[in-house]
Formats: structure tokens, sequence, C-alpha cells
């Protein structure tokens, strides 16, 4: 089982990853961040009780890893639940290297099978709900097993 770590100056959100239903999406994350892509990038985008989201190089929202990936939405963890991980997009197949992290099942339900939900936060789902825009991601760690 492939994990990581999302360290923020907010604390660390720990992370299961669903390799069964999004495996080629949860490949790009963990090799991006073994690579140090993400460390340092920012939330770029925050919006209480819908999502914080993070992963772009320019911290814009436009920008990415310099190429796309297919979205991957038939497996059965496909929903947008408090603290799930999902690939952001600009229309499908123009995931990168952005990426959401829930804050609740309310405001979500219309992402569901749209964008590729590819992980959860298991530990530390407390830092969602306290990270501003322009936070940091210190440094995202991945564990293999």
């Amino acid at each position: 089982m492939t994990t990581a770590e999302i360290q923020t100056p907010k604390g660390t959100m720990k992370v299961e990853f669903f390799e069964k239903d999004a495996p080629n999406t949860v490949a790009n994350f963990v090799k991006l961040a073994k690579d140090g892509f993400y460390n340092g990038l920012t939330f770029h985008r925050v919006i209480p009780d819908f999502v914080v989201q993070g992963g772009c190089p320019n911290g814009t929202g436009a920008g990415g890893p310099g190429y796309s990936i297919d979205c991957e939405l038939d497996g059965d963890n496909q929903y947008h639940d408090r603290g799930v991980l999902s690939m952001a997009h600009a229309g499908r197949n123009t995931g990168g290297s952005q990426f959401f992290i829930c804050h609740s099942r309310k405001n979500t339900a219309h992402l569901d099978r749209n964008h590729t939900v590819f992980g959860k936060v298991v530990e530390g789902l407390d830092i969602i709900d306290q990270i501003n825009q322009g936070d940091t991601m210190d440094q995202v760690i991945i564990h293999e097993s």
C-alpha cells in the first residue's frame, strides 16, 4: 500500500491512495511527489465548505507539469466525501499536477465521476479546515510498503 504525508505549516495530513480505482492518477501523483514537484507549492484556491486546491507550480491555478493525464472515473471510490483527494482539471482528460481535498460531502456530489478521486486523508482531517489560500505544502513524502 502506498501512502503519503502532506506536510504543511498547519500540520501533516496522512493520505491513503486508491490504487485499485485510479492506478495511473496515483502513479502520477507519487512520481511528482518523489521528484519534489509539490514541495513549497501553495494551496492557491481555498473555498470554505468546498475544497482546498494546490499543485500549480506558478500558484495561479493555470500551471501544471507540462503534460495531461486521462481521468479514471469507473472505480468504486469515485465519491467526493470529506478528506478525499481528487484531480483538478480544465475539462475531461486535462489533469496533471493540480489536486483538491474536499471539506465535506455537502457541496461536492456534482464532482462524482467528473473528477478522478485517487485517495483520502485518513489522519489530520482537521488540517483541511485550517488551510488558508497561500499556505504551502512544505513537503509531500511518499511511503511504499
